[in-house]
């Protein structure tokens, strides 16, 4: 949901259709998602999630802001396998990477759908126990 180094900061679940902004938390040199009306709660989004920022999207360059060329992308986890890095990242549709962290703080954003909630796995029913009928016992008197 939100990254590792955002774990000490307050935090809740996104909510579809709402409007974001990119934030930097205080105590941290992280960046995220955060609700205009709260810019000290992490907004936390699952894999998946789809938003669209208000203009083009834009991150850090080494001189200048660059601009992504998109308005829409997908949230998703990338480098999971090493812990020590920031893991929360925007996919656009040309297939650009960036991580949240190299967003330009101040830009809006609203959630255009949430990915669906995984489906809880259905146990599968077990097969009824053969029974075994036996004949009645004759008794004759």
């Amino acid at each position: 949901m939100c990254d590792y180094s955002l774990h000490a900061v307050a935090s809740r679940a996104a909510e579809a259709g709402e409007t974001l902004v990119v934030s930097g938390f205080y105590g941290t040199s992280s960046r995220g998602f955060a609700s205009p009306a709260a810019p000290e709660v992490a907004v936390c989004l699952r894999p998946g999630t789809e938003i669209a920022f208000e203009e083009e999207a834009c991150r850090e360059g080494i001189l200048f802001r660059r601009r992504t060329g998109d308005r829409v992308a997908r949230f998703r986890h990338v480098d999971v396998d090493n812990p020590t890095i920031h893991h929360d990242a925007l996919e656009f549709p040309d297939g650009t990477i960036v991580k949240l962290n190299d967003l330009i703080v101040g830009q809006r954003a609203r959630i255009l759908q949430l990915p669906a909630e995984p489906k809880p796995a259905t146990p599968k029913p077990q097969p009824a126990a053969q029974a075994t009928i036996e004949a009645p016992e004759i008794v004759t008197a």
